[in-house]
């Protein structure tokens, strides 16, 4: 990378729609190291700001992170892995699940340039992600992420599948469930698949069970996990009787998957990729449980042209961690040697 010495390395950072995290990428290595993990200066720590206040807070915090991470110094290239649709040109488009409503776009890379005084590469949170597994992928690959949000990214031919003004991707803003009184998703959208099948709508679906069927509530192991009150449920009391086996609670998460299999179905019989890797905090947080869950769904649905088994080896877990942005971000600067000044892509 020119002016970067490798030894120098870059910093980089993810921000999604809860948890902000930076670190420093070794290009000569791979490694990631230095990381911080700090909430999000978004809309669920201030869920009635206006969208302008809540994007300047967010690029505060950004740079913020950025001078503690580098001691006060220039950081020698910056790359950010963030939630919402980015243009060629480093432009937020929206961010739903960071200021909810769409809002004016962002020149996220410019902003940040000037005011670190870094040359910075902007991209969306899972074409960063994608640039970690396509390293180590022979093929194809769709990424999935199951987390506050849905999203998606295809990787081809060495490049994200994704148009110039950020277009593509965006599986989670699908409408799956035209009905009226549809689940209302982040973007202020009704019927989303990421409002009915991500943690999230996972977490609002199990609410509605519990209330509706309070005796089989109470006598599950979610039931058990949260005192036989509907209110105390979280996904991490979810994932965990999901993983234990719970009937009550695998049966609600099951019931959420079918907009989730048919979106997989329609990208399979529309560009044919074969392999689909589950990562985001809920998906990962229920393990292997989750994708044969998907997986059954897939097989009742149907993949024209796939015996089971390979549709059971089409769809795997990521790496059990959350650091895909930053290690995908780092990958893709690493790989972009010059890095343009304050460039984007989606």
């Amino acid at each position: 990378m020119s002016g970067v010495r490798a030894d120098d390395g870059f910093t980089v950072l993810d921000v999604g729609g809860t948890t902000l995290r930076v670190g420093s990428y070794d290009p000569a290595t791979g490694a990631l190291s230095r990381v911080r993990r700090v909430p999000v200066d978004g809309m669920h720590r201030d869920p009635g700001a206006p969208v302008p206040v809540l994007q300047e807070r967010v690029v505060e915090q950004i740079v913020r992170e950025v001078g503690a991470h580098t001691g006060g110094r220039p950081a020698r290239a910056l790359g950010v892995a963030f939630a919402g649709p980015i243009t060629a040109a480093g432009l937020v488009l929206a961010a739903p699940t960071i200021w909810g409503r769409r809002g004016e776009p962002l020149p996220l890379g410019e902003l940040l340039t000037e005011r670190t005084g870094a040359p910075a590469v902007v991209v969306n949170d899972l074409t960063a992600a994608a640039w970690r597994y396509a390293a180590e992928e022979p093929g194809d690959v769709c990424l999935l992420t199951v987390s506050s949000g849905i999203g998606n990214k295809v990787f081809r031919g060495g490049e994200v599948l994704v148009d110039a003004d950020g277009h593509g991707g965006e599986l989670g803003h699908w409408v799956c469930d035209p009905s009226p009184d549809a689940p209302l998703c982040d973007c202020g959208g009704r019927g989303h698949l990421g409002a009915i099948a991500s943690g999230r709508g996972v977490l609002a679906a199990t609410h509605r069970a519990a209330r509706a069927e309070g005796a089989a509530f109470r006598a599950s192991r979610l039931g058990a996990l949260c005192g036989g009150r509907p209110e105390h449920v979280d996904n991490r009391a979810i994932a965990e009787a999901v993983r234990a086996g719970d009937p009550f609670t695998t049966e609600v998460l099951r019931s959420t998957m079918t907009p989730l299999a048919q979106a997989i179905g329609g990208v399979f019989a529309s560009i044919g990729v074969c392999r689909y890797i589950l990562v985001g905090g809920f998906a990962l947080a229920v393990g292997e449980p989750y994708r044969r869950l998907l997986v059954a769904e897939l097989l009742r649905l149907g993949c024209f042209g796939l015996a089971p088994g390979q549709v059971d080896t089409m769809v795997s877990l990521g790496v059990a961690d959350d650091d895909h942005g930053l290690i995908g971000v780092g990958r893709l600067l690493a790989d972009r040697a010059p890095v343009p000044f304050a460039q984007g892509a989606s």
